[in-house]
């Protein structure tokens, strides 16, 4: 079986940049807009290609049907799914659909996580493992936690062929570079839903995107 995200994350790492991970919630402030902001955060840097992944909660995985879920997911498309609340000690029944199904599961790791939890955290993993920089609630910060990178180290020294991305905290194209330095990739959701909050929709997603995906190649 292949990983549209490993592959992905691999070639952007062979032209010497880190992944750019865009996150917007569907149907936010209504569906054709977040389709459209969608749109703008791809086209903004096309040339890096769309891979498209889910990020849920467990409780909607599991009231759709965890089999339905992972059939539906990979008819329509989708390369996987990021299940922030879910450990792999709970996910047995997950691990097995997306294997069914030929998709990625991307778990969470913590500063907080001990050695022994990035291991069997990474050993669940397929396409990479999120990287949460800093504890407590998402949103953007004025500077990317130093724990960012530390955590980086320590869970390659524990999954060396497992790709590493970084979220929570980054907000624009400087913070990106920064995160860019020692990451594979790069997750940025709260500075993109900011863009949709204030009213600029898909055209400072875009704009946005833009600036992201300059930080990524510096």
């Amino acid at each position: 079986m292949t990983s549209q995200l490993a592959d992905r994350i691999a070639s952007a790492k062979a032209e010497g940049r880190a992944a750019l991970m865009a996150y917007l919630p569907v149907g936010y402030p209504d569906v054709d807009a977040s389709i459209a902001a969608m749109t703008g955060a791809v086209e903004a840097v096309a040339a890096a290609g769309a891979v498209p992944v889910v990020m849920s909660y467990w409780n909607p995985i599991e009231r759709y049907g965890v089999d339905r879920f992972a059939t539906d997911l990979a008819a329509a498309g989708g390369a996987g799914a990021i299940t922030p609340d879910l450990i792999p000690e709970e996910a047995a029944g997950w691990i097995a659909a997306a294997e069914r199904a030929d998709l990625d599961r991307v778990f969470l790791v913590a500063p907080s996580s001990t050695d022994a939890r990035l291991a069997s955290t990474t050993a669940a993993c397929r396409g990479f493992v999120y990287a949460a920089s800093t504890m407590g609630v998402t949103g953007t910060r004025s500077t990317v936690s130093d724990a960012a990178a530390t955590l980086v180290a320590r869970t390659r020294a524990v999954a060396p062929d497992l790709a590493v991305c970084v979220g929570l905290g980054v907000s624009d194209g400087r913070q990106a570079a920064q995160v860019a330095s020692f990451a594979d990739g790069v997750i940025v959701g709260t500075a993109y839903v900011r863009e949709m909050l204030e009213g600029r929709g898909a055209k400072g997603v875009r704009a946005l995107s833009e600036d992201l995906a300059g930080g990524v190649r510096a």
